[in-house]
């Protein structure tokens, strides 16, 4: 614990953190709940392991539960046409299912990102919505592709779900959590965001604005209380949810076989989402893990199967990146978790997408990358292209690049690169949808 107390006391400044909680259960034991830094900038209260922060998308999973027990309870089926719950939703969505909703297969639109084309997403974060207006919003979105086809985070599915609970349980999707997930755990404070009430030890949300700590962004409270994932948690919360999870409270065993089987794609092909969950592999080992992200707050649980070994991060900050901690604290623990990036440059079958790769970064080394060139890409386009300016700028003489990994995620194919400016080298990854057209464009300094 002090090479861990160590570490996160330095990854702190280097993020700019505010404050961090960290939770460490290994074999069933906890091994950490602890705080650093504050809670409250403004107030000097420091982070505990009683200090609520908001879930972001890591609410995810507990939606699925919900989703689940309806499943148990006789009130839907996952295979059902979402259509039979929105019967007022576009004709195009009869072929979405309640599964797609669960393993982002849907092809619905995220609402919480503007479009390349920086058109809206049909949704204004300063007004309150009834589910039923929230419901009439997601009909407008487009479908980005055939439900079933590819797999593309929406958080409108989640928010949809939500709605869906409520509809065959005929209560609020918060307290089915309350009463059937929260109180049977012993989660004793995790409950549904609300700015109006007292809620003892909650954390204040932060970003940064050029550099300076700001206050989160105010959002209305209606969208604060959706199924995508607008729930408060201590790290207490999350050991208890640990708990459950390692014995497979509150669902039968082939529920939770469900939840954490990967998503098939209609071409036969799978990609590593279940319901609520990235079902992954780490070292060739089964690796569960989802981060979040919302209104000032970034968290993260990551779970090591093998290892029976669960890390979780809570942060109060909007830019901060708790996957660095959770990778760090699991190194610490054990030196096989240690999440080493390819570097070792392997065959270049495809130079056309290399090609590509490197016309693409002389365009946004110029700011003249188009929605064109990045048809899916998701969230602010200017912003995004922006940044990659902004970091390929200064970088001098013609790049060299270098693939270093290609894999498989459903039908998309993943490439990683080192691209090399000199002395200064960045990791650029490139992915490709089943179209050939560009599904993930990102870079990142080595």
């Amino acid at each position: 614990m002090d090479q861990v107390d160590n570490f996160v006391r330095g990854e702190m400044p280097r993020e700019r953190v505010s404050g961090v909680a960290i939770g460490i259960v290994s074999r069933g034991e906890v091994i950490a709940a602890k705080g650093y830094g504050d809670a409250n900038v403004e107030l000097g209260v420091p982070v505990t392991a009683k200090t609520i922060f908001q879930s972001g998308s890591v609410g995810k999973q507990f939606t699925a539960v919900a989703v689940m027990l309806q499943v148990e309870d006789g009130k839907l089926a996952l295979d059902d046409s979402v259509t039979k719950y929105f019967p007022d939703a576009p004709a195009s969505w009869r072929s979405i299912t309640v599964r797609h909703l669960l393993t982002h297969t849907s092809g619905i639109a995220d609402y919480t990102e503007s479009l390349a084309d920086r058109s809206s997403q049909g949704i204004d974060f300063r007004r309150d919505y009834t589910e039923e207006e929230l419901s009439k919003a997601a009909f407008s979105l487009p479908l980005e592709f055939e439900p079933g086809s590819r797999w593309s985070y929406s958080n409108t599915g989640y928010l949809l779900l939500g709605v869906i609970i409520h509809k065959v349980s005929g209560r609020f999707y918060g307290d089915v959590l309350k009463e059937r997930v929260f109180t049977p755990l012993g989660m004793k404070s995790a409950r549904i965001i609300s700015e109006a009430d007292i809620v003892p030890d909650r954390a204040a949300g932060y970003r940064l604005v050029h550099g300076e700590l700001k206050n989160q962004e105010w959002v209305a409270p209606t969208l604060n209380t959706t199924a995508d994932g607008a729930l408060y948690l201590s790290m207490l919360d999350f050991i208890a949810w640990d708990r459950g999870l390692r014995t497979q409270a509150i669902l039968k065993r082939g529920s939770w076989s469900q939840i954490y089987t990967p998503v098939t794609l209609r071409s036969g092909k799978t990609y590593p989402y279940g319901f609520g969950w990235y079902v992954d592999e780490s070292g060739g080992r089964p690796w569960y893990h989802h981060t979040g992200s919302w209104q000032g707050f970034q968290t993260c649980i990551s779970r090591y199967l093998i290892d029976d070994l669960t890390i979780v991060v809570l942060s109060n900050l909007a830019d901060a990146n708790p996957k660095r901690f959770v990778d760090g604290i699991a190194a610490i623990i054990d030196p096989k978790l240690a999440k080493l990036e390819p570097s070792t440059p392997i065959r270049d079958r495809e130079p056309a997408v290399t090609e590509r790769v490197r016309t693409l970064l002389r365009a946004a080394r110029q700011g003249t990358l188009s929605p064109q060139d990045l048809p899916y890409l998701r969230g602010s386009f200017v912003a995004q292209v922006k940044q990659y300016e902004e970091l390929l700028h200064p970088l001098e003489g013609p790049p060299r690049l270098n693939l270093v990994a290609r894999r498989e995620m459903g039908d998309d194919r993943v490439y990683t690169y080192l691209v090399a400016y000199g002395a200064s080298t960045l990791r650029v990854r490139i992915a490709l949808a089943p179209d050939d057209r560009l599904s993930a464009f990102d870079m990142e300094a080595d």
